[in-house]
């Protein structure tokens, strides 16, 4: 959402700190997921089991939502998350849980997903082709606010799909031209900023005050 809004109002946005995701230029010919994805990483990949609406929805609530939130939280490591057609209790739940994640949290996260369910978040990815046909009139579009951008070197994100080649081989900075630095955090996945979050505070705060 970060990129979008520099991308669409960079006049509103002084510089930027984003985490994970980086941004890429809308290929005109290539939907975000397509084919040609499909057949790399499978069926099960999770966006793909996300699709379909009220499917994956039925899954998670056959499943006690603490224990679905402890599996996507420690799920995404340098390999793509799938999830079988049995779905998650196949999954073996950490324990003890990683020292970054805590039970607290998780309860507390627990509390509002079974208030408000689990259709907001996968809608998001049930959207990314028809947010590529939306962003048409964007083809090409660079962007141009000041940025850094952190990741961890374990986040499936870095690992996956060429976007480590594309970082590291200046491509990431033809997309985004005021790309000042790149931090590359070891041994994080996912998770970067509840798994370093002084690190990634200071990060963000020594970037943004220059602006």
């Amino acid at each position: 959402m970060a990129w979008y809004f520099c991308l669409f109002r960079p006049e509103r946005v002084k510089a930027l700190v984003n985490l994970s995701v980086p941004f890429i230029r809308r290929n005109p010919d290539v939907k975000t997921f397509n084919k040609g994805l499909r057949a790399f990483v499978g069926d099960d990949f999770y966006v793909f089991r996300f699709q379909e609406p009220g499917e994956i929805e039925k899954e998670l609530a056959s499943i006690d939502t603490t224990t679905v939130l402890k599996i996507f939280h420690t799920s995404f490591d340098t390999t793509p998350l799938c999830i079988p057609k049995e779905g998650l209790r196949g999954f073996k739940v950490v324990d003890p849980l990683p020292s970054w994640l805590s039970e607290d949290y998780i309860n507390y996260c627990a509390s509002k997903s079974s208030q408000k369910g689990f259709t907001g978040r996968v809608n998001y990815y049930r959207a990314v082709n028809l947010t590529w046909e939306l962003l048409a009139p964007w083809t090409g579009a660079q962007i141009k606010v000041p940025t850094k951008f952190i990741t961890g070197d374990q986040d499936s994100t870095y690992c996956f799909l060429g976007f480590k080649d594309y970082i590291e081989s200046g491509e990431f900075k033809k997309d985004v031209p005021s790309l000042q630095e790149v931090v590359i955090t070891k041994g994080v996945g996912h998770f970067i900023n509840q798994a370093k979050p002084e690190e990634i505070s200071a990060h963000i705060y020594e970037f943004i005050k220059k602006f």
